[in-house]
C-alpha cells in the first residue's frame, strides 16, 4: 500500500520479522544521542510482535522500517515505530505512519493512539506534525501503558506523553450495479 508517500508499505511476512529486532536496535542508537546509555532491554522479536494482537506493517524489501500496532482493550495503538538510521529522513517513518492509519480505520477503529517522549525531535514533535494530539486525560489502557513504561525506567529519560490521532472512517465499498 502507498499512501500518497512514494514509499511501498505492506504487512509484514514471515522473511520480515527476523529484521525487526536488528531495525529497532539500530533506531534505538539514536537515543544514546540524547539520553546516553539508556540501558533498555532487547528489541522485541519480530515473530513475538506478530503472535500479539494487533498488525504489523514494513517499508522496504528487505525492509528498513516497521509499524507495529497493538490492539489494547480494542483500541488500535502504535506500539513501535522503527526505521533503520540509514533509511531516516527519507519519508519512511511518515509512510508507515500513515499506513498504519489506514489500516486501523479499516479494521474499524476511529482513532491511532501512542506513547512517546514528549520533546525528542523524531517522538513528540513528529508525531505532532502528522495529525497526532497530548493526551491531558488518558483513557484507562493508555494509563496502564504509562505504568508500564514507568516500571520499565522509560520516564528517567525524559517527559512520557499519550498522543491520539483521530481516524476518517474507511467509507463500505459500494455495492456493484444491479
Amino acid at each position: 500500500m502507498d499512501v500518497g508517500t512514494g514509499h511501498a508499505v505492506r504487512r509484514a511476512a514471515s522473511a520480515d520479522l527476523v529484521l525487526l529486532a536488528d531495525i529497532e536496535g539500530a533506531a534505538d542508537q539514536m537515543f544514546a544521542s540524547v539520553f546516553g546509555d539508556v540501558g533498555w532491554a532487547p528489541p522485541q522479536e519480530g515473530a513475538e510482535r506478530a503472535a500479539e494482537p494487533g498488525f504489523v506493517l514494513v517499508a522496504g524489501d528487505p525492509a528498513v522500517g516497521f509499524a507495529h500496532v497493538l490492539y489494547l482493550e480494542d483500541a488500535a495503538h502504535l506500539q513501535q515505530l522503527a526505521v533503520h538510521p540509514e533509511a531516516m529522513g527519507q519519508g519512511v517513518g511518515t509512510a508507515l505512519v500513515e499506513a498504519a492509519c489506514a489500516a486501523a480505520s479499516e479494521q474499524g477503529h476511529r482513532a491511532l493512539s501512542l506513547t512517546t517522549y514528549a520533546d525528542v525531535p523524531w517522538n513528540g514533535p513528529f508525531y505532532a506534525a502528522r495529525g497526532f494530539r497530548e493526551v491531558a486525560d488518558p483513557a484507562p489502557y493508555l494509563q496502564r501503558q504509562r505504568a508500564r513504561e514507568q516500571a520499565d525506567g522509560y520516564d528517567a529519560h525524559g517527559t512520557r506523553v499519550a498522543m491520539i490521532r483521530s481516524l476518517t472512517p474507511v467509507a463500505a465499498p459500494l455495492s456493484p450495479a444491479p
